[in-house]
């Protein structure tokens, strides 16, 4: 049997699933599960495919494709260890930075695991199961640190998300993609982009109302507990507003306007990755599998909310900093390592969907959703992120509309000068 080849195990046979066999006959993958595949690693099903108990042949498949068929296995190790520091209770910096490390892994198979789960449920139902669970870490930690009362580690970690998204995994791409391109010339899809920083200009608009409210209620006589009532409700509209705009967007991206968000272009080393894509494991197994990883992210996530405040004091590090900078690159570094990767190889439609395409599931999606949860449980989280942080942000969505702007009209400007 040829190493290489993709394997099916259910119902303990081993086979092999093309795209004939696939529900709906066809699969679309998006620029998140594009970004994730640079980081796997090919799996050989020749010594498994030997084991004579059907079961225990089916077990061990799964247990190689899922944990061993990435470059990050090496990092599962540190969830046991993660767990043993929390139960022979050690210090409490060392359950933070093992439960840190622990998420990276997680977060990329999540990813793998919808992938692998949309080649049954056909592209649009997977593309709605990766709408929702492709910043499933950051939503978890930020359900936890509400239920612990941390509104601040929400807010910072959230706003963390987006900043790291555009100013961290963007600018890195564009500058190393432009050095590894220099003799060719980049270019990408606008309409994708026009979208997104539309989505993340609403985004800011909403964080801008709350601010501006409070800021002209505070020169006023208005008492400061009427104006947190009347910040709170504008935040929790605002919210909903936001989450209507986000499943306007699935709509526009997965139904009405599916053509604008695929590869009008692929090149013909793609063309032939994808007509040998396949599922690696079952849908039963993705689904369990999918659980089980959302369980331990959750377990890790709460260690994490758990001890952020000892390993900051206990590193001399501020919790803002951990929150913002340190939480989001974790959260998303297998992501951000293949958006890297694939502006390397001159693609940046994919850069760009795994860049924007998270920081606008943070903004109109993730964000509101953490608003909307809090006032489920009672507690009180606006959208005021105060006058640096939202200034911040502001100026981060300026700058990379006004940088995609014009890098494109660079591009069509050379390949105008061609004709």
């Amino acid at each position: 049997m040829a190493s290489n080849e993709p394997w099916l195990l259910e119902n303990g046979s081993v086979k092999r699933l093309t795209k004939e066999s696939r529900h709906g006959h066809g699969h679309s993958r998006t620029a998140h599960n594009k970004s994730s595949t640079s980081l796997r690693r090919k799996s050989d099903m020749t010594l498994v495919s030997k084991v004579p108990c059907p079961t225990i042949r089916n077990i061990l498949a799964n247990l190689q494709e899922v944990i061993l068929g990435t470059k990050l296995a090496v990092l599962f190790i540190a969830i046991p260890f993660a767990i043993a520091a929390q139960y022979l209770h050690f210090a409490r910096p060392w359950v933070f930075a093992l439960s840190l490390l622990g998420l990276i892994p997680l977060a990329e198979r999540v990813s793998f695991l919808t992938e692998q789960i949309a080649y049954y449920t056909g592209p649009t139902v997977g593309g709605l199961l990766n709408a929702t669970c492709g910043n499933a870490t950051e939503l978890i930690i930020a359900i936890f640190a509400l239920k612990e009362n941390k509104i601040d580690v929400v807010k910072y970690s959230l706003l963390g998300s987006i900043l790291s998204n555009l100013l961290l995994v963007l600018g890195t791409s564009l500058l190393c993609g432009g050095i590894a391109n220099l003799s060719t010339e980049q270019k990408f899809d606008r309409k994708q982009a026009d979208v997104n920083i539309a989505l993340l200009l609403l985004g800011l608009l909403c964080h801008l109302l709350p601010l501006m409210y409070r800021s002209a209620a505070e020169s006023t006589t208005i008492d400061a507990l009427s104006t947190a009532k009347a910040t709170l409700n504008l935040s929790r509209a605002s919210c909903v507003v936001m989450l209507l705009a986000y499943f306007a967007y699935l709509i526009f991206q997965l139904w009405t306007h599916r053509h604008i968000f695929e590869g009008e272009e692929e090149d013909e080393d793609d063309m032939n990755v994808n007509d040998n894509e396949s599922a690696l494991i079952g849908f039963w197994s993705g689904l369990i599998w999918l659980i089980g990883m959302t369980i331990i992210i959750s377990l890790l996530s709460e260690y994490l909310v758990d001890t952020i405040e000892e390993a900051s004091t206990s590193w001399g590090i501020s919790m803002s900093f951990i929150s913002i900078i340190i939480l989001p690159i974790v959260g998303n570094a297998a992501e951000h390592a293949g958006a890297i990767i694939f502006a390397y190889k001159n693609k940046l439609d994919i850069t760009l969907g795994v860049a924007l395409g998270s920081a606008t599931q943070i903004s109109v999606f993730v964000v509101p959703m953490s608003v909307i949860v809090a006032w489920i449980i009672g507690i009180k989280m606006d959208l005021d992120f105060n006058l640096l942080e939202t200034g911040s942000l502001a100026l981060t969505i300026i700058a990379t509309a006004f940088t995609l702007q014009y890098k494109y009209k660079i591009a069509s400007r050379s390949l105008y000068s061609d004709c």
